[in-house]
């Protein structure tokens, strides 16, 4: 039996926690609190308005009782005032007037007087305290009560009663209007709580859900959240939740594929470097050939194969991530600047190397990776520069404890479609035969130094992009 007992609490524990944890339990919860509030607000005046009209029957029905020994020679007895004042429930009425003072007594004589009440100037608060003071303290007193009278010749009228049957009715009166209130509010709270779960709380755990299951399998198109059609809030949250679990879903796969790709390359990495090597050895050869042909054609040819070694170099450190760590320290600027130039514009014979590089400047780098970062920005200067001819300019600056390197170049800009997914691997190349690579290694180069790599304009009058590396915090 006692297990029983325990059991039933345990589960009414938990079912109380349930409620009051969750959104509709809460909403449940202030609903009817909030109901029960104004029925309470309504309650206190009601008990003041009914104890004021029960005092004014009580005063009316003793003035009736004494009005007709208020006339001379009425030939009334004593012991009829005394039953008519009882059966009015009155004690004992004075009559003051201007030159005396009228008392009608019944058979009962009061000892003492409990609360006196003067309804002359008594007002809606007034009311209440003496309602609401009857209701919790009036049971067997005795009450002094002062009411205006049109008894003629008469100042005003003063009963003397017992309070004890005004108690019970007004404690009647207050269990009805109570119970009136529990009603009431108990209908209305199941009516706001019915429309606000259909219009809010069941549209937010429709949107929990989708969430809670689109985080097991991120992967899983099925999982993402249908929007309605709603136009409200609900609405929005919804279609913007959907565009989000959409754009994950996307990212995800692109990764995927990304990470095939990294396996792929990998796989293929050591018979390419194979056939690349064999291809290099026959350039050799030929390098040595005395045909003018020849001689004319290899150093492009040598300049080709170069540029697929590096090409499959790159993929590959790419999509294993297999950058280390910078190993930074404070270098001078203007040979990197130099060597990347004149690596990045090998065989461009028409684009112009411009270095504005103070010999003085030094920068805080791994001086290897910084080399790459303005290789990649150089070389696709010259890519886009190699047909038309043009110039690449590269300026430096100290400023607040980091170095902005700017390249710019004179060619025709680039596409605004392209501008958006610039940084992003196999995405941002405007040439056929480009990987879309150079600028994102530059990136994750530039930003493992702590810096960035980003672009100022591009427009028809060229390009500018700017390399900050910012110093190392002591």
């Amino acid at each position: 039996m006692a297990g029983t007992a325990r059991q039933g609490q345990a589960r009414l524990a938990e079912g109380w926690a349930l409620v009051a944890h969750s959104l509709s339990g809460r909403l449940l919860l202030l609903t009817v609190l909030y109901a029960m509030l104004v029925q309470v607000a309504i309650f206190v005046p009601s008990v003041g308005r009914y104890h004021r009209s029960l005092l004014d029957r009580q005063v009316e029905s003793a003035e009736i009782a004494i009005l007709p020994f208020t006339e001379p020679q009425n030939g009334l007895s004593p012991a009829l005032r005394a039953q008519l004042l009882t059966r009015a429930g009155a004690i004992a009425v004075l009559l003051p007037r201007p030159d005396q003072r009228e008392i009608f007594l019944s058979n009962e004589t009061p000892s003492k007087i409990d609360v006196t009440i003067d309804l002359r100037k008594a007002g809606l608060i007034a009311d209440m305290v003496h309602g609401m003071d009857c209701l919790l303290h009036g049971r067997a007193r005795i009450l002094h009560v002062i009411a205006p009278t049109r008894i003629k010749g008469a100042e005003a009228v003063e009963v003397i009663l017992n309070e004890k049957s005004i108690h019970a009715q007004l404690k009647s009166y207050a269990w009805g209007v109570l119970l009136l209130a529990a009603l009431i509010a108990l209908v209305t709270a199941v009516l706001v709580f019915i429309s606000l779960y259909l219009v809010l709380v069941r549209p937010m755990r429709h949107i929990t859900r989708a969430m809670i299951r689109f985080r097991k399998n991120p992967e899983d198109a099925s999982r993402i959240v249908a929007p309605s059609a709603r136009r409200d809030e609900i609405g929005i949250a919804e279609r913007e939740l959907g565009a989000m679990q959409q754009n994950i879903y996307d990212s995800l796969n692109q990764r995927a594929r990304l990470a095939a790709l990294g396996t792929a390359v990998a796989k293929i990495q050591h018979d390419l470097r194979n056939i690349l090597s064999s291809a290099q050895l026959a350039s050799d050869q030929l390098m040595k050939s005395e045909d003018p042909s020849v001689q004319r054609l290899a150093p492009r040819l040598v300049s080709s194969i170069d540029h697929a070694v590096a090409l499959a170099t790159n993929t590959l450190r790419y999509g294993r991530a297999e950058e280390h760590s910078p190993q930074r320290r404070m270098v001078r600027l203007k040979p990197i600047v130099e060597e990347a130039l004149e690596a990045a514009l090998s065989g461009k014979e028409r684009v112009v190397p411009d270095d504005r590089v103070d010999g003085a400047v030094e920068i805080d780098a791994d001086a290897a990776q910084l080399f790459r970062i303005l290789l990649n920005i150089t070389r696709n200067a010259g890519e886009a520069l190699a047909e038309q001819g043009g110039t690449i300019s590269i300026h430096a600056t100290r400023e607040d404890g980091a170095a902005h390197i700017d390249i710019t170049d004179n060619a025709t800009g680039i596409p605004e479609k392209i501008r958006e997914r610039l940084f992003q691997p196999f995405a941002g190349t405007t040439r056929a035969g480009g990987s879309g690579l150079g600028l994102a290694i530059a990136r994750d180069l530039a930003r493992a130094h702590g810096g960035d790599v980003t672009l100022l304009k591009s427009d028809s009058t060229g390009t500018h992009f700017r390399v900050t590396i910012p110093d190392r915090e002591e």
